[in-house]
């Protein structure tokens, strides 16, 4: 039976549980990373823990802040929803703007209340559905904004190979034949392939293209937090998906990865990467969002175990057969910092202490007291391998009392001339992050 959901007074009843929920966290998100981040005892919630700052945006002048050496510029702005960029092979941009499609049924209290705590944060509301083209007029400072490609499906992941580009929608790939020069693509476009697409309580589909253009890589997210709406929905869910191009005919490549929001090749090894989404309401320093290597045929834990073969108890039937195979991952970044975004960089502009390691645009927590992500943060890279502490790059998307949002940076990618360019989903806007 569906329980009725009955928002009376929501304003106030919003305000007591936050209030009641106020668990605060013990580690600073920087403490929770590495390859052994520590991990305290689960806890049981009837309420998780909740706080969400005022979705606001960006004031005029307003910018986010960035580390030494570094300066940073608005290049496009009004947008709905940026979440992945791609710099195309002639300096164009591409801006993919999207949202969840809001066909999860609404069938708990708890699940409506969340609802209506996060969408404070001005991460709700309906995604532009398209592709934004930006360009940036010669020898100037200036870009212009082209709408490029409309009528998509909540889409998220993008990926060029030779003329064909590809789109993935929440429900299926589209692919379009890519004309160098064009403001608005002149092709319909045609389905390639369809994707999981049942719920989506995780919407978004990232997507990645292998060095030789043979196959797509799909990151895609479970149907719950620890299935608790059953298995048969999380059907070739939580898993990464490798598509053959020739084909379109697609295998489960990795399993166990609660939510593979950002792939990406490691440049040294040419090893797929990935940062994932863990699961909630444990606790305000559990679970670890994390960064890891995706092993071809890995189980990654979910929804069994956590960071290795750590039981999760509230899943049940069990399966210690699948927790005796669980792979740890690389390295942690911290609990609920909602890692949207990786890119590995692969340039020179920026300062040499910013070469071939990974930046991850977090997207910010929405459960821990005080908050955590909402910043882009560089994790160096030696020998193949993650190595330190994350390094805030660009920061200042929340206000310092922690009450209202300016901006979350989602997707990054490189210029053409190797600087770096970041999504950020609530202020609207693409940043530029250059040296100073």
């Amino acid at each position: 039976m569906v329980d009725r959901i009955v928002p009376v007074a929501g304003g106030l009843v919003l305000a007591a549980i936050l209030s009641a929920c106020a668990g605060k966290a013990e580690y600073h998100p920087s403490e929770q990373s590495g390859a052994h981040p520590p991990l305290p005892a689960p806890e049981n919630y009837l309420m998780p823990p909740m706080q969400v700052p005022r979705g606001v945006g960006w004031a005029d002048g307003q910018a986010p802040s960035v580390a030494d050496g570094l300066k940073i510029e608005r290049i496009a702005a009004n947008l709905q929803h940026p979440r992945r960029l791609l710099t195309l092979p002639n300096g164009d941009v591409l801006v993919v703007e999207g949202n969840g499609p809001g066909t999860e049924p609404v069938t708990t209290p708890k699940q409506w209340i969340a609802g209506k705590v996060k969408a404070r944060s001005g991460k709700a509301g309906k995604g532009g559905n398209r592709v934004t083209l930006l360009r940036r007029a010669p020898g100037t400072a200036t870009w212009s904004q082209h709408v490029y490609i409309e009528g998509l499906h909540s889409p998220f992941g993008i990926a060029l190979i030779g003329d064909t580009l590809y789109v993935a929608n929440t429900d299926n790939i589209m692919k379009y034949h890519y004309v160098p020069g064009e403001t608005r693509m002149s092709d319909k476009g045609s389905e390639f392939t369809d994707l999981p697409s049942t719920v989506n309580h995780h919407w978004t589909k990232d997507l990645l293209a292998s060095r030789d253009g043979s196959k797509l890589y799909v990151g895609v997210g479970s149907n719950s937090n620890i299935t608790e709406n059953g298995l048969a929905i999380e059907y070739r869910r939580a898993v990464v998906l490798e598509v053959d191009v020739a084909t379109s005919g697609s295998r489960i490549y990795a399993s166990g990865l609660r939510n593979p929001t950002g792939l990406d090749w490691e440049p040294s090894t040419g090893r797929l990467w990935a940062v994932v989404n863990e699961r909630d309401e444990i606790g305000a320093d559990l679970v670890p969002d994390y960064l890891t290597s995706v092993q071809e045929h890995g189980f990654y834990g979910w929804p069994y175990s956590y960071y290795g073969q750590h039981v999760d108890e509230r899943v049940q039937p069990q399966r210690p057969d699948l927790v005796a195979k669980a792979i740890r991952p690389d390295y942690a970044i911290g609990s609920h910092v909602a890692p949207l975004g990786l890119l590995f960089y692969t340039g020179q502009a920026l300062p040499a202490k910013y070469h071939g390691g990974a930046f991850i645009g977090e997207h910010g927590s929405w459960d821990r007291s005080p908050l955590s992500g909402y910043e882009v943060v560089y994790v160096p890279f030696k020998d193949g391998r993650p190595t330190g502490r994350p390094q805030t790059v660009v920061s200042g998307f929340a206000s310092e009392d922690e009450k209202t949002l300016r901006g979350a940076p989602v997707g990054m990618a490189i210029d053409s001339e190797g600087a770096l360019l970041v999504a950020d989903d609530v202020g609207d806007v693409v940043w530029r992050v250059s040296a100073r």
